[in-house]
């Protein structure tokens, strides 16, 4: 699949080059009739018939509203980090959308910021109490790291992560009481105990490493495993924790280059729904390894860079990262469910 830098320009904040593998509809990944179709290979064909879904949400290109990630709240209330303004926003159940807070920009600007050339506000989760944690990258030692922001306070650093990096997925292990990021430049996955500063390497397996560009990205923690994405190499990862050590790394899908942040539908691992953000669509991977395509551009995507789940709803967000118009939010209905 070629590959080609794209740079998307929008008024009000600094140009990006980013990595793009075309974009377009690319559905189903099938394998043999008795084959082991675990890591099976991603493979062009037509969509599957079409599911309910609409843009639910516009955001403002001009003023870096770009969504990078997503958390939801039982409520109904959605978690969202605006990479291109380097902030922490919520949307309420009517739309609202509320900054909750804005991270000061480095000295340089961000354009010593690996990869990217510009700070960003990367992952984020939610706490039962309502607290956020949240990653920023910045290229800057003083700036960069694992953040908290409790209701109605201030962000504040709680782990610094190293600015040659890019920190960019945020899992929260709530029986090891541990945080898991993923470095996208470093290609690792670190941990850090909540209560602690303390930051450490849990696994760089080569799986995790990039080949030129973007390596591990998306990440969730189900049933006794870190599961993750690696964008440069296409692959969906299971990765099983072994007395709190990383297991041997388990390839569950190939060919999704450009794959961003994903989410398991249900309680078990049998269905993860991702964004493939340099393909522009939004695909199902079943247990088998099986890849097949949900939403594409002409469902509303701009780019979609992590999904979440709540009941038979998927909230899809879009980044316009390589097209430059019309970053959101779109829900989807999903199908049996």
């Amino acid at each position: 699949m070629r590959r080609k830098a794209i740079t998307a320009v929008a008024t009000g904040f600094t140009a990006m080059t980013l990595l793009s593998t075309g974009t377009g509809s690319a559905a189903v990944s099938q394998s043999p009739a008795g084959a082991a179709p675990a890591g099976v290979p991603y493979q062009s064909a037509a969509p599957t018939a079409a599911l309910r879904s609409r843009i639910a949400l516009h955001f403002d290109l001009a003023k870096g509203e770009m969504p990078e990630n997503i958390a939801l709240s039982p409520g109904g209330t959605a978690y969202v980090t605006f990479a291109g303004a380097r902030q922490v926003a919520s949307i309420d159940r009517h739309g609202q959308v509320h900054a909750l807070a804005t991270l000061a920009a480095p000295a340089d600007g961000g354009v010593n910021t690996p990869a990217l050339k510009f700070a960003l506000t990367t992952g984020i989760v939610r706490q039962p109490d309502g607290t956020l944690y949240f990653l920023y990258a910045s290229g800057d030692a003083a700036s960069t790291g694992l953040y908290r922001l409790r209701r109605g306070g201030s962000p504040q650093r709680v782990a610094a992560l190293p600015a040659n990096g890019l920190p960019n997925g945020l899992a929260f292990d709530e029986h090891r009481n541990t945080f898991y990021i993923t470095d996208s430049v470093l290609g690792t996955i670190s941990t850090v105990e909540q209560g602690s500063s303390r930051v450490t390497v849990w696994s760089s397996a080569p799986e995790l490493a990039s080949t030129g560009f973007l390596g591990a990205n998306g990440i969730k923690v189900r049933d006794g495993a870190v599961w993750a994405t690696n964008l440069d190499q296409g692959t969906l990862l299971r990765i099983p924790v072994r007395h709190g050590k990383p297991g041997k790394v388990e390839v569950r899908a190939r060919g999704l280059t450009g794959i961003d942040d994903f989410s398991f539908a249900g309680k078990g691992t049998g269905h993860v729904i991702a964004g493939v953000v340099g393909q522009n669509t939004v695909v199902s991977i079943d247990a088998a390894g099986r890849v097949t395509t949900l939403l594409t551009a002409a469902d509303g995507l701009q780019n979609p860079t992590s999904v979440a789940v709540r009941g038979n709803t998927a909230y899809v967000t879009s980044a316009a990262y390589l097209t430059g118009k019309d970053p959101n939010l779109v829900l989807v209905t999903l199908p049996g469910r």
